[in-house]
């Protein structure tokens, strides 16, 4: 993949020693806190004979991270994470997030369950110095990427790259996971953390014709050749974050020109995201009615995000770049070596590349990973009728989730051992599993949820383990010490 090349390398040499510092603090601080706590699962034999994971993890990005950080924490070791990715490409942010810095501000705490040592700033000052975070305006990508992968490696946490799951296989009392290869991983439960780019592809844009190949269209979260576009005229369908920043990418790397087309009038002004990310809103949206939840996520999605200001202002301080408002896309044909753009109320034409701006498309139906238990996978549309004024068809498509954000089932399909943690959530939990903001207290969320299903299942081997207990016998150094009643009651 392209990635943007942002400021900022993990470690920084000169601050080497600051960071060993800072991770001999964080030991300490973890051990003040009895972190991790004592494992309490009880062990179980997979249908191939070895012993089966309590959790297995899908997705070793942001989240997937802290879902596994916060399984260790709580007592739940026996886990692993895979990734489809090689170590280090996870997730988007030196991929195809095509922006020099994150969205969010730089003080969101990050996947820290309340230690402040294992906080972004924390890191960042130790690694890079205090003058370094204090310059930034917000967090490079690449930092970003470097702190996740610090978080992975100072807590020890366990994932396999290069492992691409492919078909989930659920069964009464455990999940199969298919990789690629034709393994079979066997767990408990399964949490699906994989992002945006797991909830069913890019926004298919209607009108594209097939023939145009990779030379000559791509959507945002594709790897393309910027260089090869030095000098070209580009179309760019769309005027989100992400197409303000594909189309700066494109500008910086010599296009001779961008032009955007977008149906809106004009762009968004607001970020409701900033007022609704806050705790009430994360921990408050899953205990709302059905009729609440609908009419607040409506709200939310058609008050969609701002590109941010530095973003559209990196486009406009280069010279080729149009912004095209009222017009409404109708087709992509071949056209010699380029693309013939037809637009009405725009300026359609002949381009050299078509990029589609079009976001990223919710609905499970599109996800390989989940083609062969989709029909089974209750949605908001079979659960909840909206009145008219607020019919969202894109919406209703969503799947319906427990409280442990576990899928739940049309029928008698065993799917709640599956649970679904990316933004595909969104009508059911809000933003909890979609944002940077929520990075620091949704993982602890879900594992609160894992961890009481894990006991509840195997409770009766649990409870004999409690039975079975006599490791410390207190009264042994005192006149009152009869080991006969070790294990007695004595009533």
């Amino acid at each position: 993949m392209t990635a943007f090349a942002a400021t900022g390398r993990m470690p920084d040499p000169a601050n080497t020693d600051g960071l060993a510092a800072h991770e001999a603090a964080l030991a300490v601080d973890l051990e003040r806190l009895c972190l991790p706590r004592k494992p309490f699962t009880a062990p179980r034999t997979g249908p191939d004979g070895k012993p089966m994971l309590d959790v297995l993890v899908i997705g070793a990005g942001q989240f997937g991270t802290g879902i596994a950080a916060a399984l260790k924490l709580a007592g739940i070791p026996n886990f692993l994470v895979i990734d489809r990715a090689p170590e280090g490409q996870e997730g988007p942010w030196v991929t195809y997030a095509r922006m020099p810095t994150l969205r969010s501000p730089k003080h969101l705490p990050g996947i820290c369950f309340g230690i402040p040592a294992l906080t972004f700033p924390s890191w960042c000052r130790a690694a890079k110095g205090d003058a370094y975070y204090e310059e930034m305006y917000k967090i490079p990508n690449q930092d970003w990427q470097d702190y996740i992968l610090w978080v992975r490696q100072v807590l020890e946490i366990p994932v396999r790259n290069g492992a691409d799951a492919v078909e989930l296989l659920p069964e009464a009392d455990h999940v199969g996971v298919m990789l690629a290869d034709g393994e079979v991983i066997f767990a408990k439960r399964v949490v699906v953390a994989s992002g945006r780019a797991g909830t069913g592809g890019y926004a298919a844009l209607a009108g594209v014709s097939p023939e145009l190949g990779p030379d000559r269209v791509a959507h945002t979260m594709h790897d393309i050749d910027f260089a090869r576009l030095k000098g070209k005229r580009i179309a760019m369908v769309g005027v989100g974050s992400s197409a303000f920043d594909n189309a700066a990418t494109a500008l910086e790397a010599g296009a001779a020109s961008v032009d955007m087309f977008a149906r809106r009038e004009v762009l968004p002004q607001l970020n409701k995201g900033r007022p609704s990310s806050v705790l009430g809103y994360l921990d408050g949206w899953m205990a709302l009615p059905d009729a609440d939840k609908w009419r607040l996520g409506v709200y939310l999605d058609l008050m969609t995000g701002v590109p941010p200001h530095e973003t559209v202002l990196r486009c406009l301080k280069l010279p080729g770049m149009s912004v095209h408002f009222r017009t409404k896309f109708l087709s992509a044909t071949p056209s010699g070596d380029g693309v013939r753009i037809e637009v009405e109320g725009g300026p359609s034409g002949d381009y050299d590349f078509l990029i589609m701006g079009t976001g990223f498309r919710v609905d499970l139906a599109y996800e390989p990973l989940f083609e062969s238990i989709f029909p089974q996978i209750l949605q908001w549309q079979d659960v909840y009728t909206p009145p008219p004024e607020l019919e969202r068809p894109h919406l209703g498509v969503q799947p319906y989730v427990g409280d442990a954000f576990e899928l739940m089932s049309k029928g008698e399909d065993p799917l709640g051992r599956i649970h679904l943690f990316n933004t595909a959530t969104y009508m059911s939990a809000g933003t909890m599993a979609g944002d940077v903001p929520a990075l620091d207290v949704a993982p602890e969320r879900l594992v609160t949820g894992l961890t009481k299903k894990l006991f509840a299942e195997d409770f009766d081997p649990i409870f004999q383990t409690l039975q079975d207990w006599e490791e410390e016998h207190e009264l042994e150094t005192t006149p009152f010490y009869e080991p006969d009643f070790v294990n007695k009651t004595g009533r």
